[in-house]
């Protein structure tokens, strides 16, 4: 059996194309089951749904052969055993630093102010900061990272923008680009060598499909 992890919502929608040109055919969406477990049109493949963020990890231990994952996540995550073969180039977006509509970011930070972040991100959110030798105590969140500078918990936060809609119906503002995000596929190293002759083919369908769509780009 093929296990292949992805998370709900962009990036399952995203990959469905990906999917298909690897003859692969979910046998439900999952919006329309409760199953965690999905079935395809190939005997031997199955879609596991899981957290964005767990993806890597079902990767690493084998419980899939392969994945779909932010680079944001993966980042987190640290890619231990792991092999990264390809950039899908799907669920783009960008980790960026916002404040409040007003707050003075690039003077706080020329003055050497020590700022308060709230974030999901802290590994790139400390690396970022660490680079630019700026002082900060970093607030973990899981959700409505947006409200935190609004009562101050945090002077700014660092998260993932794709429209900046959510960002300014709460009054913030991008002060900084981070880093570029998009959607990586992610293999188990040991599924890789033990079922390569079919998993190979759909690295390679995958690959073929990306380049495709850039070449029309």
């Amino acid at each position: 059996m093929i296990t292949i992890a992805l998370s709900k919502g962009r990036i399952f929608e995203e990959t469905l194309p990906l999917l298909a040109a690897a003859g692969i055919v979910p046998a439900e969406a999952p919006e329309s089951t409760r199953k965690l477990i999905i079935g395809t049109n190939q005997p031997d493949v199955q879609l596991i749904i899981v957290r964005a963020s767990d993806v890597p990890t079902y990767v690493q231990y084998g419980a899939a052969d392969l994945g779909v994952a932010g680079k944001d996540v993966l980042l987190e995550h640290g890619g231990q055993g792991l092999y990264q073969p390809l950039d899908l180039e799907i669920a783009k977006c960008a980790l960026m630093v916002a404040t409040q509509n007003g707050f003075d970011y690039e003077g706080a930070v020329k003055q050497g102010a020590r700022m308060r972040i709230a974030t999901k991100y802290t590994e790139q959110a400390k690396e970022h900061f660490a680079a630019k030798g700026v002082h900060v105590d970093l607030i973990k969140l899981y959700g409505s990272m947006e409200l935190a500078p609004l009562v101050g918990l945090a002077d700014a936060i660092v998260d993932l923008v794709s429209t900046g809609g959510t960002l300014k119906a709460n009054n913030l503002v991008a002060v900084e680009h981070i880093r570029d995000i998009s959607s990586r596929l992610v293999v188990n190293q040991s599924s890789l060598k033990l079922k390569h002759e079919r998993l190979q083919p759909m690295i390679d369908a995958f690959a073929t499909t990306v380049a495709a769509r850039l070449a029309k780009v």
